[in-house]
């Protein structure tokens, strides 16, 4: 399990530059990270689409997309990554989206449901599905600290 300030390291030794769009994690991601030293170099910034509206706004999504696949999807996940990726101009892209609770969104999605996508180097998109347990602050820690290590790993 990689720390911030192992993907701070490891970023800066290959001169990557990362940006994150925050949905349930609130920016959590981006507060973690920019606390290590150098993280400037690395961290280019976080969009906090936390409503549907700024997920529009922010990161250029269709709101007939997010309300075709939802808001907490896995289309959105990997939209939102894509986005900020694009407009920051950065090698990779983070997103997380999801339910931290503690009432669920009305999409019969269980609480603790996250996705999170990620925008490679090469342009390739992943996504991957997190069913965490616990009350909200506690999913929304586990979710930032999961998305430090997929970061870690896919710069590996």
């Amino acid at each position: 399990m990689a720390d911030e300030a192992a993907l701070v390291a490891l970023f800066r030794s290959k001169s990557l530059r990362l940006a994150l769009a925050e949905s349930c994690t609130g920016g959590l991601i981006a507060a973690g990270i920019a606390a290590v030293p150098g993280a400037s170099e690395v961290l280019w910034g976080s969009f906090v689409t936390y409503t549907n509206n700024a997920k529009a706004a922010m990161l250029g999504i269709e709101p007939e997309f997010i309300a075709r696949h939802g808001a907490v999807s896995e289309e959105t996940s990997r939209a939102m990554a894509l986005g900020a990726k694009k407009k920051s101009g950065a090698e990779y892209g983070l997103s997380v989206t999801g339910l931290a609770g503690p009432g669920g969104d009305g999409s019969g999605l269980p609480v603790g449901t996250v996705w999170m996508g990620l925008a490679l180097p090469d342009g390739a998109v992943i996504s991957r599905r997190f069913q965490y347990t616990g009350e909200r602050n506690g999913i929304r820690r586990a979710a930032a600290s999961d998305a430090v290590d997929i970061l870690f790993l896919a710069a590996s």
